[in-house]
């Protein structure tokens, strides 16, 4: 469904934000991108989505290559922004329908699609409204749909549940199983590792641009974890490097 081989990206000379990944994500599962702020996972989504061009490698969505055939790759796939910046001053009626024209959704699918997502996100009665007088959360809601409105084979989401109430998060959630169960794919990033540990069937960890690990958290664990008991956060900190000596954790602790 995803495949990125030797995938890099630079901002500077000398210094690779995102350094030679290789990896593929399969139909009917949920693939969790974890890393620290600054890892490279936003790099490498946009990069996956179009926003940017790789300096080397190859990116491949359900067969096309993005980079000779970039119109079909994207059609393949629905993208959520960790920060959805949109029009204010359209209704988000107007800003659905435009994106469904992007994508050639006919009319009448279009019509029962949106109603069908914005029946499960309780944006129905909003949808009227002008997008600037949108919260965080319904701005996120609103992009989710416009996201699935072409039903994408690949569904990308960068920090899903940032903004979301906790029912909507849930749903989200919901909604990710259900669209791997019917065969297509979810890559998404995230800082909330318990989510991760109990919704992803693989996950993979990047830190400063490299990919240091991808398994089932269960793989993961059985690698790096001395305790049975030992969760994806610690195995995590572990390998991202993040420590803190016992005397300022108690410290930090008073």
């Amino acid at each position: 469904m995803l495949r990125l081989t030797d995938v890099s990206k630079s901002y500077e000379p000398g210094k690779r934000a995102v350094d030679g990944i290789t990896l593929e994500v399969k139909a009917g599962e949920i693939f969790g991108f974890l890393g620290p702020n600054g890892a490279g996972k936003t790099t490498t989504i946009k990069m996956i989505v179009g926003i940017l061009r790789p300096d080397e490698g190859r990116i491949e969505v359900n067969g096309h290559d993005l980079a000779k055939d970039p119109v079909a790759a994207k059609k393949q796939m629905g993208y959520v922004p960790d920060e959805s910046n949109l029009w204010e001053k359209i209704t988000g009626a107007e800003y659905l329908n435009f994106v469904a024209d992007v994508y050639g959704v006919p009319g009448p699918e279009r019509a029962s699609r949106a109603k069908e997502l914005l029946d499960i996100f309780e944006m129905t009665e909003a949808v009227s409204d002008p997008i600037g007088s949108y919260s965080r959360g319904m701005r996120q809601k609103i992009a989710t749909i416009a996201s699935l409105l072409h039903r994408p084979r690949l569904w990308i989401l960068d920090e899903p549940m940032m903004g979301l109430d906790p029912r909507s998060s849930y749903l989200m959630k919901v909604m990710m199983r259900s669209h791997a169960d019917q065969g297509g794919a979810v890559f998404f990033s995230t800082h909330v590792l318990e989510v991760a540990e109990r919704l992803c069937d693989r996950v993979g960890i990047i830190h400063q641009g490299k990919l240091r690990v991808v398994g089932t958290v269960g793989e993961i664990k059985g690698l790096f974890a001395k305790k049975e008991d030992e969760t994806l956060e610690e195995v995590f900190l572990k390998l991202t490097e993040v420590t803190l000596p016992k005397e300022q954790l108690e410290s930090i602790a008073r």
